[in-house]
């Protein structure tokens, strides 16, 4: 006959203490599966983390110029007027047009219906054949200062790739490469005489590295926009989940740990665990910096998730020559302080936009030359509304705006967006749109997520609180960061692979 043994009944604290223990070794075993499974992105972010400053910073290529500088119209010296080269050249309309001075002479730069620029000299209204690449060709040696190399290609850029990313927010330009053996690219908008970026063979393996390793633009080559954000939103969910479930196990388990410690010290043993111990210390250590890259990264994904949305439409106008009555070159400002000129048409008519050497924007009616006053500010508004109502020109009255033109970089309106001057358009509930008025395009917007998220990410992702220290000292502090983070990471996997051994 069995007799069957009763099993012992455990005392309420000692099935708490059970239920506790039981615990503790599931958050160090889920600690465990979520830190190998942000292993490689973490060392894939990291590391190109750390390649930025160098090509941002320290080995970014040097170019002896940045900005173009124009001669005033009195230097310049057209002999005809726009009305006498359209007139010449049997244009009809046109969408818009420049004057310009280069080692060819001086030329109309003229925008026609096409989307295609012409070049028609201002001495006898003649077209210069592929205009538009000469001058880009000298524009990438003027700011180079490289009047020997040897063009290896110039093309007209519509579209972002791998080495001109979204970043330079700037199309179409021309790509112009130089065949000399640091392999120079120049990108320049021709239609504003700017300098969009440059890249040589070490900036552009750098891009490489930061685009496939940081940004993970290969996902999106797979599946889109959209899936990229996604899929690194997981990730980053997974490193959050890591960065909790570590700070809780040495919560839990810190007790143990220094008991452990002691022991060891006192019996006077090896130390074969010191991998554990220093992936648990440095991990304290970094526990804030790698929580300020996860939110941030993570508050930069589900915004630009959140933004993704068709494309926005440019405006484009149509000006008749007969709407051009007044001569560009009788307008009642000197010539000698005309940096440039273009054609805008709103409230039912067509302005002479003129940048003078003060940087100051007026606008002339292009039928009785009477200047417009505020003429930017209610051209700035004009187009706005017309972005801001997708692409409709909006009718009746229009609501009172604060609009202030921005001339410098701050945090809110960065260097990212490469535009300058800009008019800042605010809109109730502190909305702000960012107009270039010289090229009629959409600079950004700031609302309010939007402008959390920039603050967040240019504070707690690229550091710019160290701003102050300098450039330097800055990436060098964000280097050490992210060189933190990784060496937490090897360290763990490290005490994971000796556990396995041993």
């Amino acid at each position: 006959m069995l007799i069957k043994t009763a099993s012992p009944i455990l005392s309420p604290p000692e099935k708490t203490g059970k239920t506790q223990s039981r615990a503790k070794r599931n958050f160090y075993k889920w600690h465990r599966v979520l830190g190998l499974m942000a292993l490689v992105p973490v060392i894939f972010w990291t590391i190109s983390g750390l390649s930025h400053p160098f090509m941002s910073n320290w080995f970014r290529p040097f170019i002896p110029q940045e900005v173009f500088k124009p001669k005033s119209q009195a230097a310049m010296q057209p002999q005809l007027s726009i009305q006498e080269v359209m007139d010449r050249n049997h244009l009809t309309e046109i969408m818009n047009f420049n004057l310009l001075n280069f080692d060819r002479g001086t030329f109309y730069q003229v925008l026609n219906r096409d989307s295609i620029y012409q070049y028609y000299s201002a001495d006898n209204g003649n077209v210069l054949p592929n205009g538009d690449r000469i001058y880009a060709v000298y524009l990438a040696r003027y700011f180079t200062g490289d009047k020997k190399s040897p063009v290896k290609e110039a093309r007209l850029q519509t579209s972002f790739d791998r080495n001109y990313q979204p970043i330079n927010h700037l199309l179409p330009v021309w790509k112009v490469s130089f065949n000399r053996p640091d392999g120079m690219d120049i990108y320049v908008e021709t239609s504003q005489s700017r300098l969009a970026t440059f890249n040589n063979n070490t900036r552009k393996a750098f891009l490489w590295v930061f685009e496939q390793f940081h940004t993970w633009q290969f996902l999106a080559a797979i599946g889109g926009e959209k899936f990229r954000i996604i899929v690194l939103l997981i990730i980053v969910s997974v490193m959050f989940l890591s960065l909790l479930s570590g700070l809780t196990v040495y919560g839990l388990f810190w007790k143990r740990f220094k008991a452990i410690q002691q022991k060891r010290k006192t019996e006077g043993r090896e130390d074969k665990r010191f991998l554990h111990r220093f992936h648990r210390q440095i991990g304290l250590i970094v526990s804030f910096v790698l929580f300020t890259f996860v939110t941030s990264g993570a508050f930069h994904l589900l915004v630009k998730l959140h933004n993704i949305g068709p494309s926005k439409i440019n405006y484009s106008q149509i000006v008749n020559r007969k709407e051009l009555i007044l001569s560009n070159l009788k307008l009642s400002v000197p010539d000698s302080t005309i940096k440039k000129i273009a054609v805008v048409r709103f409230q039912n008519r067509v302005y002479y936009q003129v940048l003078n050497d003060q940087k100051q924007i007026l606008y002339f009616d292009a039928a009785n030359g009477q200047e417009l006053q505020n003429g930017d500010q209610q051209y700035a508004a004009f187009i706005s509304n017309f972005y801001r109502s997708g692409g409709h020109q909006q009718k009746g009255p229009q609501q009172k705006l604060s609009i202030t033109q921005i001339r410098q970089f701050d945090n809110e309106y960065g260097f990212i967006n490469k535009r300058l001057p800009v008019e800042k358009i605010s809109y109730p509930g502190q909305e702000n749109w960012y107009i270039e008025t010289t090229t009629s395009k959409l600079a950004t917007t700031v609302a309010g997520i939007d402008r959390a998220e920039g603050l967040s990410f240019i504070f707690l992702h690229k550091y710019f609180g160290m701003t102050w220290a300098g450039k330097d000292v800055r990436d060098l502090v964000s280097m050490l960061s992210a060189l933190g983070v990784l060496v937490v990471s090897l360290f763990g996997f490290a005490s994971f692979i000796s556990n396995k051994s041993a």
